[in-house]
């Protein structure tokens, strides 16, 4: 394949800036000139079950996201974002992989003590901008295995700080207090704390689980401090506002929509803490932040959950809901200041992205995202992701339950969790799940947000065309009732 010319041009600066770096004299250029000589950090934000309308450009109630709402003035939000699944670990891989989690043999949320994690085979960007020298850390929650073997600083990452698996993997209650005996929860342990490989600390209360989203954030503006002199990797994937919602007492009650919102600014003013770090360290024109949710709102924690207006559903879900997420992207003097991106991107494209602007190898194995740099150059004729596949796991097995090509998607016969018709929980415990089930149908996302008017006997030629994609991916990447001939497996161990 030719090579783009975004890519060479990105190619010619980073050598530039490695010649500048080892030339004499380097040390006598203020520090904003030697940031923009080398090649750019990356500042990659992913929050828990953050829901698409719960940050203020998008259309939040209740709370005020001032950091974010600047980054996005700054940069670029993009309205039509997706996740490579609706839930956390399958998510997760599929970030730090640039792999539909179901190729790379992730599903589903991993438990404490899973005998299956991320294969070391798979390369992850962490991995990838190592051999361009980078130093890399992550703060916040992994969830792609928590055996050693598994663990961060066997993918890639020089640091590592943060909790395994998701905050309600503890054996708590709703209400804070232990479970009781024969509860599902009792074969949990206490939710570790974890630092490079070891465990430092357990997260055994509510009010420990406040201290989080600042934890992080300290270890991850030390880490900018510390590097600042060198190109680096900071992953900053906050445990909230996954429940039970924890917030520190600068934060708590600070909101008109209770303590969800409470979190929420707290997160914010972590994306604050990191952007002031980052413009102190004269490095603001060379980084790009990345902010955006791992999955959709789990609607049926009611006030203690986020919000997906207009979209229909939440996490769990391959309804607009579940795999839409707020992103926001800033990299100045690159991406373009205020400007509002309706193209489709996944969270799959940010590897082969940041491969293409830092001159990192690609993985030597397949991978399913795309280079959209075109995008953040602010080309409305660029459409760099042609189609997405919706993926999620049922009976252990993962089913293809949609396809979208440009405004259409098409669900195909599929039977779903919903939260439609039930009454929410409230005060952070959950309500119950409804069940719903949808035939084959299609949806004009450009009209019909809401996946509420099926056209599918309007439009047979588009059903066709989908269908077809559709069928490519079965072949490739399987589905509910047969392989895929393009699966690798996860890695696996015994304990």
């Amino acid at each position: 394949m030719t090579e783009q010319p975004a890519r060479r041009d990105f190619l010619r600066t980073f050598a530039l800036g490695a010649a500048a770096m080892l030339a004499p004299g380097c040390a006598r250029l203020s520090p904003k000139r030697a940031a923009s000589r080398r090649p750019p950090n990356i500042v990659l934000i992913f929050t828990d079950d953050q829901g698409y309308a719960d940050v203020g450009r998008y259309g939040a109630k209740g709370f005020q996201t001032h950091h974010l709402d600047r980054l996005s003035g700054q940069g670029m939000r993009f309205t039509d974002f997706y996740v490579a699944q609706a839930v956390c670990s399958a998510s997760r891989a599929g970030l730090m992989t640039g792999c539909y989690p179901n190729r790379i043999g992730i599903r589903s949320a991993l438990y404490p003590h899973s005998p299956v994690g991320l294969n070391p085979e798979e390369e992850t960007i962490a991995e990838l901008l190592k051999k361009r020298g980078y130093a890399t850390a992550i703060f916040g929650k992994w969830h792609l295995g928590d055996h050693p073997k598994f663990l961060p600083l066997q993918h890639g990452f020089d640091e590592y700080l943060g909790i395994p698996y998701s905050n309600d993997m503890w054996p708590v209650d709703f209400d804070g207090n232990p479970v009781e005996k024969g509860h599902r929860k009792t074969k949990y342990p206490p939710l570790p704390l974890i630092e490079g490989n070891k465990q430092i600390a357990e997260i055994r209360t509510l009010d420990d689980q406040g201290t989080l989203t600042t934890r992080y954030t300290e270890r991850a503006v030390r880490f900018i401090e510390k590097n600042q002199s060198r190109p680096f990797f900071l992953y900053v994937p906050h445990s909230m506002p996954h429940v039970p919602l924890g917030v520190s007492d600068k934060f708590r009650g600070k909101s008109k929509q209770g303590m969800y919102g409470d979190v929420i600014m707290e997160i914010d003013w972590s994306v604050g803490e990191i952007l002031k770090t980052l413009e102190q360290c004269h490095l603001t024109d060379n980084t790009l932040v990345v902010f955006v949710s791992d999955n959709g709102p789990w609607l049926n924690f009611g006030n203690h959950a986020g919000s997906a207006y207009p979209l229909r559903e939440g996490k769990g879900s391959a309804w607009e809901g579940g795999q839409r997420v707020p992103c926001i992207m800033s990299w100045p003097g690159h991406i373009p200041r205020g400007r509002v991106c309706t193209r489709m991107a996944a969270t799959i494209d940010l590897l082969p992205t940041i491969c293409a602007m830092t001159g990192a190898p690609l993985p030597s194995r397949k991978i399913d995202g795309v280079n959209i740099l075109p995008l953040f150059e602010g080309d409305r004729r660029a459409c760099p992701r042609d189609h997405f596949f919706y993926y999620y796991t049922h009976t252990q097995r993962d089913q293809l339950k949609c396809v979208r090509q440009g405004k259409w998607k098409l669900h195909f016969p599929h039977k779903y969790r919903s939260y439609e018709g039930v009454e929410p929980g409230k005060d952070g415990h959950p309500g119950p799940y409804a069940k719903g089930k949808t035939p084959l149908a299609l949806y004009d996302l450009e009209r019909d947000i809401g996946e509420r008017h099926n056209v599918v006997d309007q439009y047979p030629q588009v059903v066709a065309r989908l269908q077809a994609l559709g069928e490519k991916a079965r072949e490739d990447l399987g589905d509910i009732d047969r392989p895929g001939k393009g699966v690798r497996p996860c890695g696996r161990v015994e304990w």
